[in-house]
């Protein structure tokens, strides 16, 4: 079954490129949305896709699952998440931060969500969970969800083991820190950023002034640039000994150990995102526009081979309750094993989960 051609999609030709894109048009939402780029939402045999619902103007957001080989689909009203979820790439399976906890949901709609653990209550006392974790990693070992939990005025890192539930605090900030993800190849490591601080108090924003910073398990955390370095939206590279990030001068490649940075594409972005190959890499940008909550956008794709890059796609403005209120960037990435790359788009005057095959992206710039 190529399901991209079956009546759950319909093509989108960009009429600059040429390129074609699939949008899900299927709806068991009113708006669907890719996950936040940073987290696979696809298994890695490219079967099961995972994407956020939204029922406004509700300001929950909650999960539906796509089988790309039998074109089921499903939503689930159960998962009121924070932060976004972790797809065990194995088993397509979902683990998801709500309330102060971590919770295991299979792909069925009669399987029931599992708590696996919970933060302990006397960590957080009477205190409001904003956040379990803004994205949910595993360790490289297997063994752990990395948390950075917004508690209170806090910030609380901690790990969390997958099969016991058991919490290890690993760090307390005093300001708003975030996006943390582990290492995937060292388990004792995390990648996090210190992120603008909305003084919950005063209402003051306290801005970024040194973006990017590593902690080892049991010591202090320390900024990966000597310097301090104001760059946003970060990732780990496959290898460990490398973080991507964007910079005002592009989409960047760094060396945690000499900080020598590589400008892998020099022109504007949001987010970025790379191959599992490292040969090619998407990103959505706003050129030449302010940046608020639905403003139009752009996508594109860079050949790292041969130079070649591709605007591909481009997203009308859509200012309106849902633009504003539901983070609908367009937030593209390389999912599953990388066969597919997968965005958020508004050509239809809705929002909508978009996908379109590596190799068609590959031949557009060869």
């Amino acid at each position: 079954m190529d399901i991209l051609k079956s009546d759950l999609f319909t093509p989108w030709q960009d009429p600059e490129s040429g390129v074609t894109s699939y949008i899900l048009s299927k709806k068991v939402a009113p708006v669907q949305e890719v996950f936040y780029y940073v987290n696979n939402s696809m298994s890695a045999d490219d079967r099961y896709l995972w994407f956020f619902c939204a029922y406004p103007p509700s300001a929950s957001r909650t999960l539906g699952l796509l089988d790309m080989q039998t074109g089921e689909m499903n939503a689930f009203p159960d998962t009121q998440f924070s932060g976004t979820p972790h797809v065990d790439p194995a088993t397509g399976d979902l683990f998801m931060g709500m309330g102060t906890s971590v919770w295991r949901r299979g792909k069925r709609p009669q399987d029931t969500a599992e708590c696996i653990g919970s933060i302990p209550a006397d960590l957080i006392g009477l205190r409001r969970t904003e956040r379990v974790a803004t994205h949910l990693t595993r360790s490289a070992d297997g063994k752990e969800f990395f948390l950075d939990a917004f508690i209170g005025l806090q910030a609380v890192f901690g790990t969390m083991n997958v099969e016991t539930g058991a919490y290890e605090h690993w760090h307390s900030f005093n300001r708003n820190h975030n996006h943390a993800q582990f290492s995937p190849t060292d388990p004792d490591l995390v990648l996090f950023a210190q992120e603008n601080h909305p003084d919950p108090i005063t209402g003051l924003k306290f801005r970024i002034t040194d973006r990017m910073w590593l902690m080892r398990r049991g010591e202090q955390p320390r900024p990966i640039f000597d310097e301090p370095t104001v760059v946003t939206h970060e990732w780990w590279d496959e290898d460990g000994e490398h973080v991507w990030c964007i910079h005002k001068t592009g989409t960047w490649r760094v060396n945690i150990h000499t900080q020598e940075v590589e400008n892998v594409w020099p022109q504007s972005a949001w987010h970025s995102h790379h191959h599992p190959s490292g040969k090619y890499v998407i990103s959505d940008a706003h050129p030449g526009r302010p940046f608020y909550r639905g403003v139009a956008s752009e996508v594109g794709f860079l050949n790292r081979e041969t130079g070649k890059s591709v605007r591909f796609i481009e997203n009308p403005e859509k200012t309106d309750y849902i633009g504003s209120n539901y983070h609908i960037d367009p937030h593209p990435r390389f999912a599953g094993s990388g066969q597919f790359a997968t965005f958020t788009t508004t050509v239809r005057g809705e929002v909508d989960l978009a996908i379109i095959p590596t190799a068609d992206l590959i031949e557009r710039t060869s």
